[in-house]
């Protein structure tokens, strides 16, 4: 029997009884993600979960659920155990959550915090949305350069419970400038009587509180760290990031990217959560954009009507030019789209991406343009029905194909790059977007091609 089911089965009975104590102690039992998979079975009982369970494990649950969810269990949850929660929140989550919500509810939340709190709060809602400020929470151990490891120790015992990580501690000096960030476990592993300064490498990586989140994700990737430590211009420590953050970031900016690359507005919420007006909202955007760009395909056509008239053949093969297209810049798109959320490529770049793309797309389109020629060849020779300008007919295709394969790896490349340039997202150059761009001046090749080679005969 699926384990979820049992525990959904037993979860009901405990509640049919009516006794808190015996479901607070199953729920306290079990582990953390499996509260929250019980949530997502049975919603209708979340906020009796987050009340029921003792405060630190409500805590850690309510953390890891995604905002809809919170904002369900928050608006049925009795003040004093909303207060007691949004105060055991640790200051990071409580701003993420914070910066979801309304600014009237934002206000309400607040007013529950003792006044530090409060003052912590409003301080990191005033960073950018999308910065590394909202991120950070400013629960971290401070030590000084002069201090022995004995001293660290003592230190540690007094104030390390209230620390977001002991993993790191941070080195600052009399004005709060950061100096360097040292591990416990180089701590752990030398006599107390060595001083701090004696431990520290200069090899410090930190994240300004005002970079873009995405920027830090890449910075955690590329070095294996637990936190960072997030400063101001001036190197003055404000806080830390920690990794769970960053992981929880970097799934919200990969679903973000998908959905823009599968030609779709963002979504504020899961799918199953949005209302078809909104979802449809959220999609009729692009689709209007789409479809006003493919009636230029519709224009293109008309515009060499007296082409396709002379040479109805040419019509069987606009299917196969457009899709070769489109395909080629949609596969150029997401390679630079990927590249660049992994910090493979930056807008430097961009010359030697296009070299590399250009070359790609002649040798791509030199296979495709002689498989295009022999597809034609083949048809001649078995059916004897492209008449006696088959051959001028399989050089158009070919030639077609050449120009357009490398025509749509380039543009496909080149969109990201251009769109991150004005400060867009490179994952709106979507499949949808770059296969309607191609496709248009696919067909002006294609027509053009055909014009140039076939003047004279069938034109």
């Amino acid at each position: 029997m699926d384990e979820m089911k049992v525990l959904t089965d037993q979860i009901e009975l405990l509640i049919a009884e009516g006794d808190p104590v015996k479901l607070n102690e199953y729920l306290d039992n079990l582990n953390i993600s499996e509260v929250e998979g019980l949530i997502d079975e049975l919603p209708e009982y979340a906020d009796t979960f987050i009340s029921t369970l003792s405060i630190n494990r409500a805590v850690n649950v309510f953390r890891i659920l995604d905002f809809p969810t919170q904002e369900r269990i928050v608006k049925k949850l009795s003040g004093p155990k909303l207060a007691e929660l949004i105060n055991e929140l640790p200051p990071d989550d409580r701003t993420s959550f914070f910066s979801e919500l309304h600014g009237d509810a934002v206000k309400k939340m607040i007013i529950l915090l003792p006044p530090a709190d409060r003052k912590e709060a409003l301080s990191l809602l005033g960073y950018p949305e999308e910065s590394v400020g909202r991120l950070m929470t400013p629960d971290y151990i401070t030590v000084k350069e002069h201090w022995s490891v004995g001293r660290v120790l003592e230190h540690i015992r007094k104030y390390g419970k209230n620390s977001e990580t002991i993993d790191v501690l941070y080195v600052i000096d009399s004005n709060g400038i950061l100096l360097d960030d040292i591990r416990i476990r180089e701590i752990l592993l030398v006599k107390p009587d060595v001083l701090i300064r004696d431990l520290m490498d200069s090899r410090l990586i930190s994240l300004k509180a005002n970079d873009p989140q995405e920027d830090a994700i890449n910075v955690f990737r590329m070095n294996n760290r637990v936190a960072l430590p997030v400063t101001d211009d001036q190197q003055i420590m404000l806080g830390i990031v920690t990794v769970d953050d960053i992981l929880w970031v970097a799934n919200e900016e990969y679903t973000e990217d998908m959905q823009r690359i599968g030609g779709t507005e963002a979504l504020d919420e899961p799918y199953m959560d949005m209302s078809i007006i909104n979802l449809v909202r959220k999609r009729a955007g692009w689709l209007v954009l789409l479809f006003l760009g493919q009636l230029f395909t519709a224009s293109v056509m008309g515009h060499f009507e007296a082409q396709l008239a002379g040479a109805l053949i040419l019509a069987i093969f606009i299917p196969l030019i457009m899709s070769s297209g489109g395909n080629s810049g949609s596969q150029a798109s997401t390679l630079i789209i990927q590249a660049m959320a992994l910090g493979e490529v930056s807008l430097g770049d961009w010359w030697r991406v296009m070299k590399r793309e250009i070359l790609s797309g002649l040798l791509l389109g030199i296979i495709l343009g002689v498989l295009g020629y022999l597809r034609l060849y083949v048809q001649h020779v078995a059916f004897g029905d492209l008449g006696e300008h088959w051959n001028l007919i399989a050089l158009v295709v070919g030639l077609s194909l050449l120009g357009i394969v490398t025509w749509g790896s380039l543009m496909g490349s080149m969109l990201p790059f251009i769109l991150r340039r004005f400060g867009a997202d490179p994952a709106t150059s979507s499949t949808p977007f770059v296969a309607t761009l191609v496709d248009v001046t696919g067909l002006i090749i294609y027509f053009s091609v055909a014009t140039y080679i076939l003047n004279g005969t069938l034109f």
